[in-house]
């Protein structure tokens, strides 16, 4: 069968691999759709820490089940959650599966979904008639959904890529105020359209005076740090209230220098947010499901697999033009 295989970095091809064995307690897929993200352009650039090479990449999925059993028959349309858990360290003691020490998630640790079949656990595989593009976009959604937010909030999020757009989903779909912050028009466009009700261009404003204006001075409840730069991550700290919460999601490429005394002065909750638990895949889909996410205007292209590599390509010389891409493994 036909893979995206990532050789070393910046040298991705198509590539022919032997059909999967199903193991005990496992369901086979037809993949027809993966969605590329941060993580596989990080990959792709060489700057990911956690992936060695070769690799398949691809973790967001939409699938039709070839073989299931009697809870997933054959025929079902599919997600799936793209991590595993020991069950043994202590976040899995404490029920926080998500973040476990040992997670290897597929596409990075693993080969992951770009492939024509794959065979995963029936308990990773959440079944839903969305059509393919939303079900790519489940588990990218879940991510920003899992950052806690309550409905009472006043939440800012930095940055409007598809994580970020998860966070302003979940936020909104919630009930909380959501502010949304970037510097590009058009994904602020989107954030509207996923629920944010102020919008906040970080290229053309004062992002912490118009967040004080927004907030009668008190600063935003949460903030959501969803783009990976050391002075967001500080800007957070900054300008979230007192008693306030950070939710960091993004990674700072470089080390990040803080004023420490505002930890204690404000008595801040400083979080940080990792992949997703099943409750929010649930959630996701049922947000996908009553049609409250703009998915027409989150997905930049769907390209056949075979122009897979040179799509990798573009997004890495030009990563500001492209919100969501999708890889259909048909032609």
């Amino acid at each position: 069968m036909k893979a995206l295989s990532l050789i070393e970095a910046g040298n991705a091809r198509i590539v022919d691999v032997s059909i999967p064995k199903m193991g005990s307690g496992d369901v086979l897929l037809k993949v027809e759709m993966v969605g590329l993200c941060g993580t596989d352009l990080n990959s792709f650039r060489g700057r990911n820490p956690l992936i060695t090479y070769p690799r398949i990449l691809g973790h967001e999925i939409a699938a039709i089940v070839l073989e299931g059993d009697s809870s997933i028959p054959a025929g079902t349309r599919v997600t799936v959650s793209p991590y595993t858990s020991c069950g043994e360290c202590s976040a899995c003691r404490r029920g926080r599966h998500n973040a476990c020490r040992n997670n290897q998630t597929l596409g990075v640790q693993r080969d992951g979904a770009l492939t024509e079949f794959l065979a995963v656990p029936a308990s990773k595989v959440y079944a839903s008639t969305l059509p393919l593009k939303h079900l790519c976009l489940v588990e990218p959604l879940t991510v920003g959904f899992h950052a806690i937010v309550k409905k009472q909030d006043v939440v800012a999020v930095f940055g409007c890529g598809a994580i970020g757009l998860g966070a302003i989903a979940g936020a909104a779909f919630r009930g909380a105020h959501v502010i949304a912050v970037d510097l590009d028009d058009a994904k602020l466009a989107i954030a509207s359209a996923a629920g944010a009700v102020d919008l906040i261009h970080s290229g053309h404003e004062d992002v912490a005076k118009r967040l004080r204006e927004l907030t009668n001075g008190h600063g935003p409840d949460v903030i959501v740090e969803a783009i990976g730069l050391p002075e967001t991550f500080r800007l957070a700290v900054e300008e979230v209230s007192f008693t306030g919460r950070v939710i960091y999601i993004g990674y700072a490429k470089e080390p990040v220098a803080y004023e420490t005394k505002l930890f204690v002065q404000k008595e801040l909750d400083i979080m940080g947010s990792r992949n997703a638990l099943p409750e929010d895949f649930l959630q996701v889909i049922a947000m996908l499901e009553a049609d409250s996410f703009p998915v027409d205007d989150a997905v930049t292209v769907i390209a056949p697999l075979n122009r897979g590599p040179s799509i990798l390509s573009e997004w890495s010389s030009n990563p500001a033009a492209f919100t969501k891409i999708m890889v259909r493994m048909g032609p």
